[in-house]
């Protein structure tokens, strides 16, 4: 809900688009920069102070966000909301090994990513409805209350206080000294920013457009059909390897994203959100099963918050320069770099392809159960 609710809020606040973007784009940034070394942070002391401490402040941050009136300040609060972001789903997807029987951790991991989907279904339809009604602050007011009941629950629970991080082998490399994290960092690069463009494209057009209240639908769509996607995915994963599977999805998903452009903020774009969010939520699957097989040991949180940095930060300059772009030129040309981007992201996994041999086999269940674990964007 965060990100439609402070774009929504700035945009109300100076009435540039543009300006929306920005903020945004700096949010994102700050979020995404730290996002390794929050990681780091866990895999060495574990979770109990850094979710006590940042929860508070991020949530406190987001009711000072949304009460500001000052121009001057709403730059430089979002990127400070960002550098405060509590780890949350980094945090938990580790738990489940600790909360539940073996037996049970697929069960739990579904249920899991489920919830969480259900909120990317239900998140943007609740914040872009309460942005653009005559109570715009419950947006952000909403936020702050979610992640304070949430952050603060896991925070003070048992099983998040005393969890052990795991163990790294004693020939532990370095993450980004390896090629093949270097060349998931080096596509994280191109889709972060298409991605970034993406999230804000979508609102600047419907805005621009004076229908800023199909941003919510529209991302639902794509939510939606992640969920399909994912469950599909998970289905064939046994039947091929993870890069094989990736690089079939991968190819799937740019060509569902080439008409982008040429959509209208209304029933065509959320058509093609539709697929564009399946073939998307299946490249997740294979993407994390593809990490999980070429990350070092010792880095099952590290190795998603490292890749987190690079993808949001360019997710960040997307945003950024898409809100420009929207602004000044088109929010076509916005959408066309979403395209653009993945299409790079593409060959870069294809010609690549021979470093990520390692994930070129069927996984185990004991390694799929730990990819599914870190299959959820961190916060």
């Amino acid at each position: 809900m965060v990100g439609l609710a402070l774009f929504f809020k700035v945009e109300r606040l100076t009435d540039s688009v543009a300006y929306a973007g920005i903020a945004l784009g700096l949010n994102t940034f700050a979020n995404s920069v730290t996002a390794g070394l929050r990681g780091a942070a866990l895999d060495r002391w574990g979770q109990k102070w850094p979710i006590r401490i940042l929860v508070p402040l991020y949530a406190s941050g987001l009711l000072v966000l949304e009460f500001t009136t000052s121009k001057s300040l709403i730059l430089p609060l979002s990127l400070l909301m960002g550098l405060v972001s509590p780890p949350i789903n980094l945090s938990v997807r580790p738990l489940w090994k600790v909360a539940v029987p073996e037996i049970s951790l697929r069960t739990a991991y579904a249920l899991d990513t489920s919830v969480i989907n259900a909120t990317r279904v239900f998140g943007p339809l609740l914040a872009s409805t309460l942005a653009l009604s005559p109570y715009p602050r419950s947006a952000l007011i909403l936020c702050a209350l979610f992640m304070a009941v949430g952050g603060l629950s896991l925070g003070f629970t048992k099983i998040s206080s005393t969890w052990v991080p795991e163990k790294k082998s004693e020939s532990h490399i370095a993450i980004w000294r390896l090629p093949a994290m270097r060349l998931l960092m080096l596509e994280a690069m191109f889709v972060g920013f298409g991605w970034g463009a993406f999230d804000v494209g979508i609102p600047a057009f419907a805005t621009l457009e004076k229908i800023p209240g199909w941003s919510g639908p529209i991302f639902a769509c794509l939510a939606i059909t992640s969920v399909a996607g994912g469950l599909v995915a998970g289905l064939i994963s046994r039947k091929t390897s993870a890069l094989k599977g990736l690089l079939r999805t991968y190819s799937l998903w740019m060509i569902a994203t080439l008409p982008l452009a040429l959509t209208y903020p209304g029933w065509s774009m959320a058509f093609i959100a539709l697929f564009i969010g399946f073939f998307g939520g299946a490249v997740q699957v294979f993407y994390w099963e593809v990490l999980e097989a070429v990350r070092p040991k010792g880095t099952a949180v590290s190795a998603l918050g490292w890749i987190w940095t690079v993808d949001g930060s360019f997710m960040a300059l997307g945003a950024a320069l898409g809100g420009i772009i929207a602004s000044q030129f088109s929010p076509r040309f916005t959408l066309l770099s979403t395209t653009i981007a993945v299409s790079i992201g593409l060959l870069v996994l294809t010609f690549g392809r021979k470093i990520l041999e390692p994930a070129n086999r069927i996984t185990t269940e004991a390694e799929d159960r730990s990819a599914i674990e870190n299959s959820a964007p961190p916060q």
